[in-house]
């Protein structure tokens, strides 16, 4: 019964693609209708703040509603927000003001979604008899593939339609998404997973209003990261990472493409490779990964995907040379989300799964912001080829944990992660309680 873990791919590409479309929509609608360079930033800013609340406070939401309930729930309200734009904007107009609050909240809704859609993913990955190696592979290739496709698609659009009807799309793309989960994921099993881990999305019974039961489950999904030494030791390195990453993208290769190459296209090209080297490297570890050591590769891949792509850039490398090592860099990056989400599926309980990726989540966005604050300053101060050097050591010295830390040996060693057994006959690992969900989904499908 592989049909509902294809449903839920195809639901997350559908769901993805509608926020690219909105990614790029929004900046081009808000100058078309403002002019204004500074409100376009600053609704930029009304779109990343949300995702970081959102993410640390909508997983406990999550696990109480259920994953499969909480994702339809999601994508229908992120639909209705999104259509309401050009809805608003074609009859009684569209204030400035109403703009932001309406991209506040989309944003604020969706997020919830993406964790939803994840968190399901052991249980339904089970059902099918794929390994959860392949599993995550699959869900990340998707991921990128379409969020790689779905720029280029919204460019397109903007020319052929215009943002208004850009942003139907959008809107039209959540709906289709629930939908798809709606009506194609069984409605008992790990697909509706509540606090208590029962199917129907309850909670358990204990004492206590709604508040404190959310702010008591809250305190569960954080005390349980803290405690957990290797997640907590990923998250940290995401922190990092994502924030070097944000002023390279943001800041370095637009500085690169300028100063060095003489050539703005550049830009995309450096950044169109790494995308298009993670994909491929992404579908490559899910035909081996399974058969590769997880700690020395997710080291392996982390040093990889950041060190090369910067230092070239540093050392000045004519175009060709900086786009062939970022392809390269993406391809090593193609196999860390894979890992994370095996990491996550193994040791987080299913009762507390969405609030601790979502605490993941939060954390991993918390610094971005200022990558682009550190390498627009340092630039300023020291120039383009020392920050580029500074951001290599970063990198250099962010990689590290995965080869001297101790927490991260456990990486490779299934029995000392709590809920695993060894494989059934069906060659699927039992992460906590999956395949006894599944067959739950196999008997209510």
């Amino acid at each position: 019964m592989r049909r509902p873990f294809i449903t839920l791919l195809a639901a997350n590409a559908l769901s993805v693609t509608g926020t690219m479309l909105c990614v790029l929509a929004v900046p081009w609608f808000v100058l078309e209708t403002t002019g204004s360079a500074a409100l376009t930033g600053l609704a930029a800013f009304a779109t990343t703040l949300p995702v970081v609340v959102s993410a640390a406070f909508g997983g406990t939401l999550v696990d109480r509603l259920g994953f499969r309930r909480a994702s339809v729930l999601s994508d229908l309200v992120s639909g209705v927000v999104v259509l309401a734009v050009p809805v608003l904007a074609a009859t009684s107009g569209l204030s400035y003001t109403v703009l932001l609050a309406l991209l506040f909240l989309r944003w604020l809704v969706a997020t919830p979604g993406e964790t939803a859609r994840k968190a399901m993913l052991p249980e339904l990955a089970a059902l099918g008899g794929v390994r959860i190696e392949r599993a995550a592979a699959a869900y990340d290739g998707v991921y990128r593939g379409a969020a790689m496709a779905g720029a280029p698609l919204a460019g397109v659009l903007i020319v052929w339609l215009g943002t208004d009807a850009l942003l139907v799309v959008d809107g039209v793309s959540f709906v289709l998404s629930a939908c798809l989960v709606g009506g194609g994921l069984p409605r008992a099993g790990g697909a509706d997973t509540g606090t208590d881990g029962r199917t129907d999305g309850r909670t358990d019974a204990g004492t206590g209003g709604g508040r404190d039961r959310y702010l008591s489950g809250l305190r569960d999904g954080l005390a349980f990261l803290w405690r957990d030494r290797l997640q907590l030791s990923a998250t940290a390195m995401l922190v990092v990472v994502n924030m070097l990453d944000t002023g390279v993208t943001q800041v370095l290769l637009a500085l690169y493409a300028r100063d060095v190459a003489g050539d703005p296209r550049a830009f995309g090209l450096l950044a169109g490779a790494v995308a298009a080297g993670a994909l491929a490297g992404t579908a490559v570890y899910a035909a081996v990964g399974d058969r590769l050591p997880r700690r020395l590769t997710y080291g392996t891949a982390f040093l990889l995907a950041g060190v090369p792509r910067v230092l070239v850039l540093a050392l000045g490398a004519p175009l060709p040379a900086a786009v062939a090592v970022a392809a390269a860099s993406g391809f090593a990056a193609g196999a860390i989300n894979p890992i994370l989400g095996v990491l996550q599926y193994d040791r987080i309980p299913p009762g507390l799964r969405a609030r601790v990726i979502g605490a993941m989540t939060a954390a991993a966005c918390a610094a971005m912001p200022v990558g682009g604050l550190l390498a627009g300053t340092l630039t300023t101060l020291a120039g383009l080829a020392p920050t580029l050097y500074a951001f290599t050591c970063g990198y250099l010295l962010i990689s590290l944990p995965p080869f001297v830390g101790r927490a991260w040996r456990e990486l490779d060693r299934p029995g000392a992660i709590p809920g695993e057994r060894k494989p059934d006959r069906s060659g699927v690992p039992d992460r906590p309680g999956a395949v006894a969900r599944a067959r739950q989904l196999r008997r209510a499908g």
